[in-house]
């Protein structure tokens, strides 16, 4: 009988484990750094998840989450939003760029619309795709559901929920799906109903899942565990949210 390490040693020199590539696009004259991940086994229907980082860019969590995706067999793409050149050194560079693009949203769709794109050309369906993010990314995924990209559906997971009140609540066609750490200190109740307002106003077809203990940055291990910094990781949260987006995805994804 092989044992399991003779297996896992065949199974790297067949190369049947997915890996992370790094993809280099553009936005005009802004150089973009993502990565791409495809299934180590072709299984036909080529459905793909596009990452959507937190707010200091690409980080080993959003790498981790491809190489789960990819695992599964979901071709996968990590959306760089700020271009070489931009990435953010601390807390204080990272609120200021995610705050400029929460500002000026289109931007944040345009980057968003160029990273679907490649999530394409790397293989996946483009008819079978859903947009998930992270705190800031949460808020990007919920962008591409606003801006009214071609995708099955939408998953935030503790992410901004706030748009400026001066925008129209337009009608949703991808799905939503927001996972909520239920004492979040970064998103008041007042943005809570409001996005909620919204949804109803845009007939939209959303779910809202609160994590009991979890406050924001729920799904990082490298959050820390103490909740009263405000952001910490939730291993209970974070196994239950992940199980939420894979049944998201199952339902979408045919």
């Amino acid at each position: 009988m092989k044992t399991l390490l003779t297996i896992c040693i065949a199974m790297v020199t067949c190369g049947t484990f997915a890996q992370l590539k790094p993809v280099v696009y553009n936005d005009d004259s802004q150089k973009l750094n993502g990565f791409s991940i495809a299934p180590a086994r072709n299984q036909g229907d080529k459905k793909g998840v596009l990452i959507l980082p937190a707010w200091k860019g690409i980080d080993a969590h959003a790498k981790e989450s491809a190489q789960k995706l990819a695992d599964l067999g979901y071709y996968a793409f990590i959306a760089d939003i700020y271009g070489e050149g931009n990435y953010p050194k601390d807390a204080a560079e990272a609120g200021k760029q995610a705050g400029y693009y929460k500002q000026n949203y289109k931007a944040y769709q345009k980057r968003i619309s160029l990273a679907l794109a490649q999530l394409v050309k790397a293989g996946a369906d483009a008819n079978n795709i859903v947009v998930m993010g992270y705190c800031f990314g949460g808020t990007g995924a919920l962008e591409a559901a606003r801006a009214g990209m071609p995708v099955k559906g939408v998953v935030s997971f503790h992410g901004g929920l706030k748009k400026e009140a001066t925008r129209p609540n337009n009608p949703l066609s991808a799905k939503v799906l927001v996972l909520h750490g239920a004492d979040d200190p970064n998103v008041p109740a007042d943005e809570v109903a409001a996005f909620q307002n919204e949804m109803r106003e845009a007939k939209a077809d959303w779910q809202m899942v609160y994590y009991a203990n979890a406050v924001h940055a729920f799904t990082d291990p490298y959050a820390g565990n103490d909740n009263s910094k405000g952001a910490a990781y939730n291993e209970k949260a974070d196994k239950r949210s992940w199980e939420s987006l894979l049944d998201f995805l199952k339902e979408l994804l045919k």
